[in-house]
């Protein structure tokens, strides 16, 4: 798949993944692949830096917690980030639902 096409959509799958529960970088891009059946293998050098504008927009919670041993940032979804997740579902299927108006079945 191209990366390409995950441009704009990053912040949401992250909102996404973290809705089932807290979960530190590392296990954020590993829900992201998985959910997308391993199509989408992002790097650290993308997420981290979507998941700081998360939680300077409020949308995530980070604290520092020791994980497996080691001492890692965990993000937690906000009632805003939670919102924020809502909207971006909305604006998903109205982009679907159009896009796929114009291209069709094939």
């Amino acid at each position: 798949m191209d990366q390409n096409a995950v441009r704009g959509h990053l912040e949401a799958m992250i909102l996404a993944v973290l809705e089932d529960g807290p979960r530190h970088g590392y296990a954020v891009i590993a829900a992201i692949k998985d959910g997308s059946g391993g199509e989408l293998a992002l790097n650290t050098g993308s997420v981290y830096p979507a998941l700081r504008r998360l939680e300077d927009a409020r949308y995530v919670s980070g604290a520092w917690q020791i994980v497996d041993g080691r001492r890692r940032r965990t993000y937690r979804l906000t009632a805003a980030g939670r919102k924020a997740l809502q909207n971006h579902r909305a604006e998903w299927r109205a982009f679907t639902r159009t896009v796929g108006g114009v291209l069709g079945s094939g």
